[in-house]
């Protein structure tokens, strides 16, 4: 498979790994993690995939994940279902993170993209891990796709850049 655009539709078998969210802020207290068949999920609602290097890097923790959590009315005035954050980590390191960051519901989701699978199978890797990048999905069609290669640029990935497409 090649890079998704704008157009396409949202490939099916695409799935992650997630500890969803209890409500506990404490980083020592996990769940287990659950398969997420995102090709379905996809086909239902309307969501914004957002792939990262790794959970705690500094761009990422500093710049990208707070400007989704200041704009997360924003995005569900534009009637965003969800806003999923994925990278190569594992889903305990993900739901950490997840935690680290106040969140406690399903309005923004940590996820594994194990092994870059399915990163690797649009060609959106660096090394063993993900590219930066964010993908818009409108009920099963992608409605936008960039990349960010600029270092420490989160100007197509970002909050912002992505508000600015929808």
């Amino acid at each position: 498979m090649s890079a998704l655009k704008a157009g396409d539709s949202f490939p099916e078998g695409v799935t992650f790994t997630y500890v969803a969210p209890s409500g506990d802020t404490d980083l020592t207290v996990c769940g287990l993690p659950i398969q997420y068949d995102a090709s379905k999920a996809f086909a239902n609602k309307k969501v914004v995939l957002v792939a990262v290097p790794g959970a705690f890097t500094p761009t990422c923790q500093q710049q990208h994940v707070p400007s989704y959590l200041a704009k997360l009315e924003e995005f569900k005035s534009k009637g965003v279902d969800q806003i999923i954050f994925i990278a190569s980590n594992d889903a305990w390191v993900m739901a950490a993170w997840g935690k680290a960051n106040g969140v406690k519901d399903e309005s923004i989701l940590f996820m594994s993209d194990a092994d870059c699978k399915f990163s690797k199978s649009i060609g959106w890797t660096q090394g063993d891990r993900t590219k930066r990048y964010a993908i818009v999905i409108d009920h099963g069609k992608v409605t936008y796709a960039e990349l960010d290669e600029v270092p420490k640029s989160i100007a197509n990935t970002g909050a912002d850049g992505v508000l600015a497409k929808l």
